[in-house]
């Protein structure tokens, strides 16, 4: 089930983070409760695809500068249509507050950069970091 995140989500959503294989944080510290928190109430909104009081996978979407903050899936549970319901919620989402372009970072040659440019998403820029810059245009 979809919902919208809550503060008590937080806690599972970071450790949920921590689980996955690729686009691993080089430092599990850099991504804090705080920062989550702070990324669902006060600068985007979040979701989690729930079962049986599990959070299987989580999206923030960022409104200020719309951009996808994180999209999570746990490994043992992708493939479920989990990750394509993250982001058409945060996709949704971004476009009915305006925005003419959404953008992300990833590491390139990835499944996940691979499953945005499947649902649309461009490369625009290789980053300093090594990660690449997608985007996606509004529809018109």
């Amino acid at each position: 089930m979809l919902r919208k995140a809550r503060v008590g989500d937080v806690p599972a959503m970071n450790h949920l983070r921590l689980q996955v294989r690729e686009n691993r944080l080089s430092d599990p510290g850099r991504i804090t409760a705080a920062m989550t928190t702070q990324a669902i109430t006060a600068e985007g909104r979040g979701w989690v695809w729930v079962e049986q009081d599990e959070i299987l996978g989580f999206g923030i979407a960022r409104d200020a500068n719309p951009s996808i903050w994180a999209l999570f899936v746990l490994p043992d549970h992708e493939g479920r249509g989990i990750g394509g319901a993250l982001h058409d919620a945060a996709v949704d989402w971004l476009w009915s507050r305006g925005a003419p372009r959404i953008w992300l970072s990833t590491d390139p040659d990835t499944r996940a950069a691979r499953f945005y440019r499947d649902r649309g998403w461009r490369e625009t820029a290789a980053l300093p970091s090594g990660e690449v810059r997608l985007e996606l245009q509004r529809p018109a």
